[in-house]
């Protein structure tokens, strides 16, 4: 049987696709963050917004927390609210505690009334090459980046009233595409995410949710030195690095009901990055 063609109607784009829906974003702490740029995106497309941050991680690492503080990011997502009474939340919370991810998911589903989409954009950072690795070290980038990210899926499918528009997006790094030499913890924990897509996506599928996971590539978040910044431009056609919007447009995307027939993908968004020299 040959599908019907879509309506004039159908082919024009609806300004609000996310009118009345809800999402969790994760790690949205900074500014300068892909966190923030996507749930900016999110909101001028009609969402409602559960901002989740953790500035003490930040804090410890060179690059800072935002220099207004986590209600400058929250002003700034409820700036670009678009829909008439969407609204912005927030919560600190520490999700290396294995109990955080069902009390986040919880929280902003009770706030905001449901949940629809569920951003994993959070992670745990740092330097780690062979040589210094521990146990302590390898067992801290998998409960943040990798255990976390399992259970607030969980959480989220549990909690999710089977509504069309499910979404779950997860953030991996390239692992898979070359070497991250210095990080091996992250790469590992990441790595396990980019793996475990396909198999999440099979199971939330009876639910109508769909998951899939971007890899962003190098954006510039203000973590690279001016020398790092250089030479990692040089490696891109158009002689830039990423910004944070390059991600989030995608990652908007994917929760509009455009992408409802994407599901258990890594995609990589990176500007046509070359990793050779």
């Amino acid at each position: 049987m040959v599908p019907a063609e879509p309506t004039v109607e159908e082919l024009r784009r609806d300004p609000l696709p996310l009118r009345g829906r809800v999402a969790l974003v994760t790690g949205a702490s900074r500014r300068a963050g892909i966190g923030y740029a996507t749930a900016r995106r999110l909101a001028a497309l009609g969402a409602s917004l559960f901002l989740h941050h953790y500035a003490p991680h930040d804090r410890e690492q060179p690059w800072g927390d935002d220099p207004g503080g986590t209600g400058a990011v929250v002003a700034g997502v409820r700036s670009a609210l678009a829909a008439a009474g969407a609204s912005v939340r927030d919560m600190e919370l520490d999700l290396a505690r294995p109990e955080a991810p069902g009390q986040l998911i919880n929280a902003a589903a009770d706030a905001l009334g449901h949940l629809d989409i569920l951003v994993c954009n959070h992670a745990r950072s740092g330097d780690s090459r062979l040589g210094t690795l521990d146990a302590a070290l390898l067992d801290a980038h998998w409960a943040v980046n990798t255990r976390s990210t399992i259970l607030l899926t969980q959480a989220f499918a549990a909690r999710h009233d089977g509504r069309p528009g499910g979404r779950v997006i997860f953030m991996t790094s390239g692992q898979d595409l070359g070497p991250m030499t210095g990080e091996v913890a992250y790469a590992a924990s990441k790595g396990a995410l980019a793996s475990v897509v396909k198999t999440l996506a099979d199971q939330l599928g009876d639910q109508r949710i769909t998951l899939n996971a971007v890899n962003p590539g190098p954006v510039d978040t203000g973590y690279a030195s001016p020398e790092a910044h250089e030479a990692v431009r040089r490696h891109f056609p158009q002689q830039r690095w990423g910004v944070p919007d390059d991600p989030a447009r995608l990652i908007a995307w994917l929760a509009t009901d455009e992408a409802v027939w994407i599901t258990g993908q890594v995609i990589n968004s990176e500007g046509g990055f070359r990793r050779w020299d």
